[in-house]
């Protein structure tokens, strides 16, 4: 049992799971922002809440452990990266793959369940379909520089399946925004990050937006998408008709991400985990955090 769950650990530290904690938020928020569309409640219900938590969690584990197992090699060539599980061999292939099914599973299991509890069939049909696309991003660095926008992507799908799976005829512009926020948010912030690998990336062939226009024309495209980012939050308060909080968080967000991009410039690189890290996790949870209470102020009182 301790054997089991030692490699349970090192399989968490490898795919960083409290990183789940970027995209979870933009999740929560469309599922708040969803329920408020179910009659007679303006609220998601915990069960739901429950399997968008399982289902959001398992499926970056499935695309993060498929990362690991893809890109074993390229890591081991990188001083960043070459002290990682599968490159040292403190994890093998076999038990990464064996993790990589069980996380599967456990994501078919939580589409599974906003089937047979709240007969919503979306979730399921396509929890094939997504699953893929999260695991092209491993190869999309091997042929386009635009790999971080895949990489965007593939985030902005958290709150579009969040929505569908909790209110599905009620998606329309206000999810399309959000989707848009967190692509370039993500994008943003990956361009950021990829500048510690210029030379690596050039060196191996690898596709990366740093690599192949340079670190200043790169940190310029981090920052308007970072900008397209704010408009896009705009956008969402807009079409959603939030108020004050909402507006509130949009505001810090904006403030965040412009000391982001002021922490990395061109050749120097001593802050990009500070700016990555600490910074991003501080934008989702605070931006996810005045969005549902925003939203939870609005519901009407019962009977009204």
């Amino acid at each position: 049992m301790r054997r089991v769950w030692s490699s349970i650990l090192l399989w968490a530290e490898m795919v960083k799971l409290p990183h789940s904690v970027f995209a979870l938020p933009f999740a929560l928020m469309a599922t708040f922002l969803a329920g408020r569309h179910i009659q007679g409640r303006g609220l998601p219900y915990a069960g739901q809440l429950g399997l968008i938590l399982v289902c959001m969690v398992s499926a970056r584990s499935v695309a993060m452990t498929f990362n690991r197992v893809v890109d074993a090699q390229i890591d081991a060539r990188n001083p960043r990266t070459a002290s990682r599980p599968l490159s040292i061999g403190r994890m093998s292939f076999a038990a990464a793959w064996t993790m990589l099914g069980l996380a599967t599973a456990t994501f078919g299991g939580g589409c599974l369940g906003f089937h047979l509890v709240y007969s919503n069939a979306w979730p399921l049909l396509l929890s094939g379909p997504v699953l893929l696309f999260l695991c092209g991003y491993s190869f999309s660095k091997r042929f386009t520089k635009w790999s971080h926008y895949y990489l965007g992507m593939s985030l902005a799908l958290s709150p579009a399946a969040a929505w569908l799976a909790v209110h599905p005829p009620s998606m329309g512009r206000t999810v399309v925004w959000l989707m848009a926020a967190v692509l370039f948010w993500v994008a943003g912030f990956d361009i950021i990050y990829a500048c510690q690998d210029i030379e690596v990336d050039r060196r191996d062939g690898l596709f990366s937006l740093p690599s192949r226009i340079g670190p200043k024309n790169a940190l310029w495209v981090a920052r308007a998408s970072h900008v397209n980012c704010v408009l896009s939050l705009i956008a969402v308060g807009l079409t959603a008709e939030l108020g004050i909080l909402y507006a509130l968080g949009v505001a810090v967000a904006a403030v965040l991400l412009a000391v982001e991009n002021s922490l990395v410039r061109p050749g120097d690189y001593r802050r990009v985990n500070t700016a990555f890290f600490t910074i991003n996790g501080v934008v989702s949870l605070v931006l996810g955090l005045l969005a549902i209470v925003d939203v939870l102020l609005r519901i009407p009182p019962a009977g009204a």
